[in-house]
């Protein structure tokens, strides 16, 4: 018996989010993301290239553990 995965190439990508998007939808100035970044609080964020990029879904699940 198989599994059924999703194939990567035909999955529409999520919409990741910039660091002013995600301090929009958490109330909070784009100062205080970097700040728990440096301090390694608050949601998890990735790198891209020099571009600092939440992504949506993570976002709401560190919401939901506070």
């Amino acid at each position: 018996m198989t599994t059924a995965t999703a194939d990567p190439a035909t999955t529409v990508p999520q919409q990741l989010w910039s660091v002013k998007e995600t301090a929009r939808f958490l109330g909070v100035p784009a100062k205080t993301l970097y700040e728990w970044r440096y301090k390694g609080d608050g949601p998890p964020s990735h790198r891209i290239g020099r571009h600092l990029r939440y992504v949506p879904a993570e976002v709401d699940a560190w919401v939901r553990t506070q």
